[in-house]
């Protein structure tokens, strides 16, 4: 456990250890500021959306997937949608602790937000899926998601002379453009849209030292000094490595169950039992419950369990509270989505079906 320990906190943790060190040089009189420091460890979110690999984005790609994204009848019982466990409205989660499927079915996890998504390092807790296109196709197919197919996907999509056209526009180079792959490949473009810049911590970044509170720069300071930058920095104040969840002290089992192994299911490794990616804190404030097992409500709870089982610190109320209203500087501008009008269904589109 203790070399594992090591190992985690020293892939992401060098910035942070650095930046410590900066710190304290800095009170004992060397000329380094906390805003310097920062930027050493953070990005800020750019205003426009970032390219992605092999997948240009056009305006008519994301037009295509923002209709697929709210489009429940690419579910097999007709009800389901991308947004409906990753509604855009709240944070880019849904309500509760584990997503609701098909049929009533309870998720292994709490859902992921998809705002700033295009950032992190791999997609899902455990980072099965590469990017946001690998990721868009998965929940479509999973029995206790969506519980739909490729082909009923296609037949749904063909049934409907507006989709047939939209696919037509979004890649006009194909012949035959309605594929699985197309459709994943139009969820992703929309996806990569859904940036959230101009927090508070962004501004702070860019250089207004007064975007950010006295209280705020005080939890930014904890935040780096503590360690919680080990594992949350970057672009996404987090997203971008993988860490065991309970690296001093193992977390309850309701915060950590047993079954859920994280990272191991996909790479078979034992090192990677219990280690998840680390959460992207961006807009945080936004999106309770917490962690992958959805049991915490307060973000002032959640800090106080990640001091404890990954730093193996204990916090006062005062430093919770200020690493608490630092977070907050992470909300940033969400974008604002008008509702498709989605193509009507034909005779030819597939039936809603519960069965199985």
């Amino acid at each position: 456990m203790r070399k594992i320990a090591v190992r985690e906190l020293s892939r992401a943790g060098r910035l942070s250890v650095v930046a410590s060190a900066i710190l304290v040089s800095s009170a004992a009189g060397a000329n380094e500021d906390l805003m310097r420091v920062a930027k050493r460890i953070f990005e800020p979110i750019p205003s426009a959306a970032p390219a992605v690999r092999d997948n240009p984005i056009t305006h008519e790609k994301v037009t295509l997937g923002k209709s697929l994204f709210f489009d429940s009848r690419l579910s097999a019982s007709g009800v389901i949608s991308c947004n409906t466990c990753h509604n855009l409205g709240t944070g880019g989660v849904d309500a509760g602790p584990r997503s609701i499927g098909h049929r009533w079915q309870l998720g292994s996890r709490r859902a992921p937000t998809v705002y700033n998504a295009v950032f992190n390092v791999a997609q899902f807790w455990d980072g099965r899926a590469a990017d946001l296109k690998a990721q868009a196709a998965g929940p479509v197919q999973a029995s206790v998601e969506m519980n739909a197919t490729p082909d009923h996907v296609l037949k749904t999509l063909n049934s409907m002379t507006d989709y047939v056209v939209m696919f037509s526009k979004a890649f006009p180079n194909e012949v035959a453009p309605v594929t699985f792959e197309n459709f994943a490949k139009a969820i992703e473009a929309f996806e990569a849209t859904l940036i959230t810049p101009a927090a508070p911590f962004d501004q702070y970044l860019e250089g207004d030292e007064y975007a950010l509170s006295d209280q705020q720069k005080t939890g930014l300071k904890l935040f780096i000094e503590k360690g919680c930058s080990s594992c949350h920095n970057g672009i996404n104040v987090g997203g971008q490595d993988y860490f065991r969840f309970g690296v001093v002290k193992r977390p309850a089992e309701g915060l950590l169950p047993k079954e859920d192994k994280g990272r191991f299911a996909v790479t078979k490794d034992l090192g990677d039992e219990y280690v998840f990616r680390s959460a992207p804190l961006r807009n945080v404030a936004l999106r309770p419950p917490y962690f992958h097992s959805g049991q915490v409500w307060s973000l002032k709870q959640a800090v106080g369990v990640m001091s404890e089982v990954q730093l193996g610190a204990k916090l006062s109320d005062e430093e919770t509270d200020e690493i608490v209203a630092f977070l907050n500087s992470l909300t940033g501008q969400l974008p604002k989505i008008e509702y498709p009008i989605l193509p009507t269904r034909t005779i030819a589109t597939p039936k809603p079906s519960l069965d199985k």
